[in-house]
C-alpha cells in the first residue's frame, strides 16, 4: 500500500473513533439526567403543578419546569395541593455524618426539686419588743451586749418607773381580797397594768424597782437604751427573737412558680455546714414581682436546730412542688427560638419534617414542658435541628410549611 493510500485509511478510522466517542458521550450524558429531570419527576406525579421555581430564590415562579437561571439547578414544581416536589432534602449520608437524631416527645412530669438561692432572715412571727411605755430610768443593764442569747424569764435590765411601781404594788395589794369589792378593784387594777403598757413578767422589787424579763427564749437582736440613761415613754429596750425556725426569703422565677403553694416542702443547704441540709416549708408566695429580675419572693420557714442559721446567710434551697398536669417533653436544647416564640422539628410517619411551632413551660434536668403544639409521641429532632431548619429556609417553607410541603422520604430516623 503507497503512502497516500495509507494516509486515507488512518484518517477514515480517526473519523470513526471520534464519532464513536462523541456519540457514548452523548448517551452516557443522557443516561445520568433522566433520573432528575422534572419531565421524568412529573410523569411520576399526576399532580397540577401551579408553577416552577428555584429553592434557592423562592420568590421567583417560573410557568414551566427547566434548569434555574439562577443556579447550576433543576426547577422545583409547586403542586396545587401544598406540596412542592422537591421537599426538604438532606442527604442522609451528611444526616449521619452531623449526628442528627430524633426523640419522642413523652409526655410526663418534671423532675422534682427547684433549686433557687436565698437569703435567711429573723422569723418576725417569733419576735418580741420591750418598751417603755412611760418616763422610766434605765437603772441597771443585766443584758448588755446585742446578739446575746437569753432564756424565756431572765432578766434584762432594772428601771426606775413610778407609775409602773405603783401600778403593781396597787394590784399585788387588791390580790390578796377575797370580798366582791376587792374582786372588781382586782379587775380595775389588771386594766391599769395593761393601760400602762407593762411588760408580762414584769417584776416590782422591793427598793421600787422594777425588774424586766425575756419574754421568750432567744437572741437580743437590738438593745435601745443604757444603762443610767433615761427613756421616755415609747422607747425600744430590747428586741427579743426567737431562733427555732428562721425565715428563708428564695427569689422564685417566674417559670417556676407552678406547683409552688403553701406547704411545699423545701430543703436547704449551707456552704459553712457542708453536707448538712436543713428542713422546712413554703409559707407563702409574696404578692409583689421584682421588676428587674421578674422574681416573685417565697417565704420559707426553716427548722434551726442548735441555732446554727443566722440571718444574712446565703443558702441554695431545693423546692419539691406538688404533681402537676403532664406535659410532652423535649430536649431544651432541641428548641429553635425565634422573634415570635420558639419551633422544634417533627419528623413525620414518612419520614419527612416539619417545623412546628410550640409554647414552651418550665424546664428542669435538661427537659421543657411543652404546653401546646405537641400533643405526645411526636419525634423531635434532638441535634441537627438547625440544619434541617436552615434547610426549611432555602427551600421557602419555614413559615408555610404544612404536612404536603415537607420532605417526601429522603430523610430516615437516625436516633439511637
Amino acid at each position: 500500500m503507497n503512502t497516500s493510500s495509507r494516509g486515507r485509511v488512518i484518517a477514515v478510522i480517526a473519523v470513526a473513533l471520534f464519532a464513536a466517542v462523541a456519540s457514548g458521550y452523548w448517551w452516557g450524558r443522557s443516561r445520568q439526567q433522566v433520573p432528575v429531570t422534572d419531565a421524568a419527576t412529573e410523569a411520576q406525579d399526576q399532580r397540577t403543578a401551579l408553577y416552577w421555581y428555584d429553592p434557592m430564590v423562592p420568590d421567583q415562579h417560573f410557568d414551566k419546569p427547566g434548569k434555574s437561571p439562577f443556579m447550576d439547578m433543576m426547577l422545583v414544581p409547586k403542586y396545587a395541593d401544598g406540596g412542592a416536589g422537591g421537599g426538604i432534602r438532606i442527604d442522609p449520608d451528611l444526616r449521619r455524618s452531623l449526628g442528627v437524631r430524633t426523640v419522642v416527645a413523652a409526655p410526663g412530669l418534671l423532675e422534682a426539686g427547684i433549686q433557687v438561692p436565698g437569703t435567711l432572715a429573723w422569723n418576725l412571727r417569733e419576735e418580741h419588743l420591750v418598751e417603755a411605755r412611760v418616763d422610766a430610768v434605765v437603772d441597771r443593764l443585766h443584758v448588755r451586749a446585742p446578739f446575746e442569747r437569753v432564756r424565756a424569764g431572765q432578766p434584762l435590765a432594772t428601771l426606775v418607773a413610778p407609775e409602773w411601781s405603783t401600778a403593781i404594788a396597787e394590784a399585788r395589794a387588791v390580790g390578796q381580797g377575797i370580798s366582791a369589792p376587792a374582786r372588781d378593784l382586782r379587775a380595775a387594777a389588771a386594766a391599769r397594768l395593761r393601760a400602762l403598757g407593762i411588760p408580762p413578767g414584769a417584776r416590782l422589787l422591793a427598793d421600787g424597782r422594777v425588774m424586766l424579763t425575756a419574754p421568750a427564749t432567744g437572741i437580743v437582736s437590738e438593745i435601745g437604751a443604757r444603762q443610767g440613761e433615761a427613756a421616755p415613754a415609747g422607747t425600744l429596750l430590747f428586741r427579743v427573737n426567737g431562733d427555732d425556725r428562721i425565715w428563708l426569703e428564695a427569689a422564685m422565677p417566674q417559670a417556676g412558680l407552678a406547683g409552688i403553694v403553701a406547704g411545699t416542702p423545701a430543703v436547704a443547704t449551707v456552704d459553712a455546714f457542708p453536707g448538712k441540709t436543713f428542713r422546712g416549708e413554703v409559707e407563702a408566695l409574696l404578692p409583689q414581682v421584682d421588676r428587674d429580675s421578674r422574681t416573685q419572693q417565697a417565704r420559707i420557714v426553716l427548722d434551726n436546730p442548735g441555732g446554727l442559721l443566722a440571718p444574712g446567710m446565703f443558702v441554695q434551697v431545693t423546692l419539691e412542688p406538688a404533681a402537676a398536669k403532664t406535659y410532652p417533653l423535649v430536649p431544651s436544647n432541641a428548641l429553635i427560638g425565634s422573634g415570635d416564640g420558639a419551633r422544634v422539628i417533627v419528623q413525620a410517619g414518612d419520614g419527612s419534617f416539619k417545623p412546628v411551632p410550640v409554647q414552651v413551660g418550665r424546664s428542669s434536668g435538661g427537659l421543657t414542658q411543652i404546653l401546646s403544639g405537641l400533643e405526645g409521641g411526636e419525634r423531635v429532632v434532638a441535634s441537627g435541628q438547625f440544619l434541617i431548619d436552615s434547610e426549611a429556609s432555602l427551600s421557602g417553607a419555614l413559615q408555610r410549611l404544612d404536612p404536603g410541603t415537607a420532605d417526601d422520604g429522603h430523610a430516615q430516623d437516625q436516633s439511637p
